[in-house]
């Protein structure tokens, strides 16, 4: 088939044309979306006004041009930030997982940064107190899994600031592996830790500031006086990478978006003696153990998951588990972020492990439980259960999460 020299230029111009209405159309969603800060900046800091405000964040809390929400704040005479509150890993990022940066002065704007790693209740109500604030402020970028614990440091400052008698308020921001929906087991109440206080389903499907209306008005002893900053122009349909948004990581093994979207699958390799893949960097993406060869990938691969592919590995963690050893894996590649289902993916290698190495074993201390919320998971996969038998295991208690997290939704 011949073209003409007209008919080419006209598919060219075509092109071009979609090409530069596709880019445009992402302008202007970047331009669209509004951060909580951002909107809480922008309105001169109304809803602090006449208070003395402390802020709960991390490295995340950062403006489009990636300075830090703190340094803007500090530096802005028409608000009152008086005091910092680090969460794990710390308010400048410097420390590892469970760890934090303890008590200390801010280099950059001399304010004090308290330390609320591991604190609760009536502890961090004191240092809330201690600290003088009137307000507590929580900034901090979540990832949409309940075992992420910035979400509980969200919790526990709630009722903290509750206890204390202080306003909060919450600035919101994307989640960034979308908002459609809820999906995995439901915490047992009796399964509760920092990696999950209350029955939230494993990926929530939720933003910071819809959290804090769940925690408000289902789960707190009672109330705080809270107050939210929406976004505006977010779509709960939208991954990350649609808002033109700079990723900071908001853990040191987190370092993409692209992490976030396996996490709240394969962080349950976190309950097994496999490595999870810290210590690369490809961490909760690559996965492995000694002994492991080509079968496990073959396997899953077997199980046409939609939405991911699975390549056969090999790699040697700088740290953490198998720290200098050469594995053998899995890695994912999820080619249809739409159709991907991490949690079901989760599930899916953790029984296809089970069949293909012998060495496979739950960590001692049944941190698989924690993570999933129950012993249910553990149970099933042992007893032989399908990948689909122990997804159709927690449909009901979905189904209740969901009706009730439906009523806290702030956004289409």
């Amino acid at each position: 088939m011949r073209l003409s020299r007209r008919a080419l230029l006209a598919a060219t111009t075509a092109a071009t044309a979609s090409s530069l209405s596709s880019t445009a159309s992402a302008a202007e969603r970047h331009r669209r979306l509004r951060t909580g800060f951002e909107r809480l900046a922008a309105d001169g800091y109304a809803v602090l006004e006449g208070q003395k405000a402390g802020i709960v964040t991390n490295p995340t809390g950062v403006t489009r041009d990636v300075r830090h929400i703190v340094d803007v704040m500090h530096a802005d005479d028409r608000v009152n930030l008086t005091a910092v509150f680090g969460p794990e890993h710390g308010f400048r990022g410097t420390a590892q997982a469970g760890g934090s940066e303890g008590r200390y002065d801010d280099p950059a704007t001399g304010l004090p940064v308290y330390d609320t790693y591991l604190k609760s209740g009536r502890p961090l109500a004191d240092i809330f107190t201690a600290s003088g604030v009137d307000t507590v402020v929580f900034d901090i970028q979540d990832v949409g899994a309940r075992f992420y614990t910035y979400i509980w440091t969200l919790y526990d400052c709630m009722e903290a600031a509750r206890l204390a008698g202080k306003r909060f308020v919450v600035l919101d921001r994307p989640n960034p592996v979308t908002g459609r929906s809820a999906e995995g087991p439901v915490l047992h109440k009796e399964f509760a830790s920092f990696i999950g206080r209350e029955p939230v389903s494993q990926a929530h499907g939720m933003t910071v500031a819809e959290l804090a209306r769940l925690f408000n008005g289902e789960f707190l002893t009672a109330p705080v006086p809270l107050e939210t900053v929406r976004m505006t122009g977010w779509k709960r349909s939208g991954f990350y990478d649609a808002w033109g948004l700079p990723w900071v990581p908001p853990s040191p093994n987190m370092p993409t978006p692209e992490t976030a979207l396996v996490y709240s699958g394969t962080c349950l390799f976190e309950g097994t003696n496999l490595s999870e893949g810290r210590g690369t960097t490809r961490p909760f993406e690559l996965l492995g153990a000694e002994g492991i060869d080509g079968r496990w990938a073959a396997a899953a691969n077997e199980l046409a998951l939609r939405g991911v592919h699975f390549r056969e590995a090999y790699f040697a963690p700088t740290f953490s588990k198998y720290q200098g050893k050469t594995i053998g894996g899995v890695q994912l590649h999820v080619h249809d972020r739409d159709a991907y289902d991490p949690v079901r993916t989760g599930i899916a290698l953790l029984v296809t492990a089970k069949k293909v190495w012998s060495g496979f074993a739950w960590r001692p201390d049944n941190w698989i439980d924690k993570l999933t919320g129950s012993t249910r998971v553990r149970t099933m996969i042992d007893a032989g259960a399908s990948g689909d038998d122990v997804v159709a295991g927690w449909r009901q208690e979905l189904a209740a999460f969901r009706r009730m997290r439906r009523e806290y939704l702030l956004y289409s």
